[in-house]
């Protein structure tokens, strides 16, 4: 294990501060403010349903993957575990998957907010206002890792404000008490348009699909815990709190927009959620607020992209699963050729777009439509495979996953049947069996480095 010994180490930057915020407003993407509306459209306000069957399962899978960051925090997080416990192959694997699947995220935020920007600001078109957003955040996260955690720390603290006011201004609304719209108020919308779960429990598990990648991304406090003082008590902190986060961000303010709104109303496909239901409140300025609070959502995502990016790919470096000069670092201890390889890939995805807006790009996104799924059933494999070793020699973590080992079980259960249904689905076939091809390629490069690598 020498070779590992010479790898740079990365600065421990994120202070408490920056590691809560992270961990309260991270998982708030651009996917809730407007993607909400196809799963309103799937499942009508039994939706709600489907976002408390997506939270408690996103937070059991943080429970099994904080067990493993409680015993060995690491960088290369769920990577580095499957690594250890399934073998170097699926390390392999899920790390160059996940990098690939962050990479892509890259220029769909930068897009969106380039969309944005450009509808405030139409003197410059769109495609360099998409190049200046990835160059701005990049060349921020290049200095030091305290930027990124400071640029998400007043990211997440916006998304959490805005949140909370909806919450605030939809509450007082169900009970008649928002002055601006006296006449919305109460539940009647819940069942009087085809009953609470109008097209059946079918589409709730659809919906769950749907919502199911508004929550990817919440895996990210155990990559940034490791660069950050005494990351085993963050991650015991953040984990406890992932249920209530989601059921407070999600649950609770899609409960109240099927409640104030008509679930089969246009408006919520042509506005987006939140913004629909503000509208139909009359808060003033309802749109500059939603475009100002998503943009927001999508400078967030973009700045973890490129965070989360770079340290995978630092961590497969270090690993000798990418090349060594990855794992180079500058003075401030931020992975310098990591970042710039991932900005890199991720502009010219970016370019792909304007380019071939329905060839390449299309293509490229299509290969990550169940990367989030697959992440997921590796986490949950990988903490039954260490936790039964664990039990082996007779050692008990201190954080451990609940009523182990049918807790963990039953989430692969799910994830499995959540696969299968995509694979058999017409409209989620294409993505499902992309995704799937280029998994096996690669398995099939990861199978190959595990066998011709030099004995460490």
């Amino acid at each position: 294990m020498q070779q590992q010994d010479i790898t740079p180490k990365l600065k421990e930057g994120l202070s408490n501060r920056h590691i809560m915020m992270i961990s309260l407003g991270g998982v708030i993407g651009a996917g809730l403010f407007v993607g909400s509306s196809a799963a309103i459209a799937k499942a009508g306000p039994a939706v709600v349903i489907s976002y408390l069957i997506t939270s408690v399962m996103v937070f059991l899978v943080m429970r099994m993957l904080g067990e493993m960051a409680v015993i060995q925090p690491d960088t290369g997080s769920f990577a580095t575990y499957a690594r250890k416990a399934i073998g170097h192959w699926a390390g392999f694997t899920i790390g160059w998957l996940y990098w690939w699947f962050w990479v892509l995220v890259i220029p769909i935020e930068a897009i969106a907010g380039a969309h944005i920007l450009h509808a405030w600001f139409p003197l410059l078109p769109s495609w360099l206002y998409a190049l200046l957003f990835v160059v701005g955040l990049s060349f921020a996260n290049l200095f030091s890792i305290k930027n990124f955690g400071e640029f998400e720390f007043w990211f997440s603290l916006i998304k959490v404000i805005a949140i909370v006011s909806f919450i605030v201004i939809g509450s007082l609304a169900v009970f008649g008490l928002w002055p601006l719209a006296p006449e919305v108020s109460g539940i009647s919308h819940l069942f009087s348009h085809g009953g609470f779960m109008p097209n059946g429990f079918g589409s709730v598990l659809g919906a769950v699909l749907i919502t199911a990648f508004s929550f990817f991304g919440v895996e990210i406090l155990s990559i940034a815990a490791a660069e950050s003082e005494k990351p085993q008590e963050k991650i015991r902190k953040a984990t406890n709190l992932v249920l209530y986060r989601t059921i407070l961000f999600f649950v609770v303010s899609i409960f109240l927009a099927v409640c104030l709104v008509d679930w089969r109303a246009a408006g919520l496909q042509q506005f987006g959620t939140f913004q629909y239901v503000l509208m139909s409140l009359n808060v003033p300025a309802t749109k500059l607020i939603i475009d100002t609070v998503v943009f927001v959502a999508v400078a967030s995502c973009m700045n973890a992209a490129l965070y989360t990016s770079s340290r995978m790919l630092f961590s497969l470096g270090a690993r000798h699963d990418a090349p060594r000069i990855v794992t180079s670092v500058n003075a401030q201890g931020v992975p310098r050729v990591a970042v710039i390889a991932s900005t890199i890939v991720g502009m010219l995805c970016c370019l792909a777009n304007y380019l071939f807006p329905d060839q390449i790009f299309s293509f490229l996104l299509s290969t990550t439509g169940a990367i989030a799924l697959l992440v997921y059933l590796v986490i949950a494999i990988s903490q039954l495979r260490l936790r039964h070793s664990l039990d082996a020699k007779g050692q008990t973590p201190d954080f451990k996953m609940w009523f182990f080992p049918w807790l963990t079980w039953l989430v692969i259960g799910i994830i499995v049947m959540v696969l299968g249904y995509m694979l058999f689905s017409p409209l989620y076939r294409h993505e499902t069996l992309m995704s799937f091809g280029v998994t096996l390629l690669v398995v099939i490069c990861g199978v190959y480095v595990t066998r011709h690598r030099k004995p460490e």
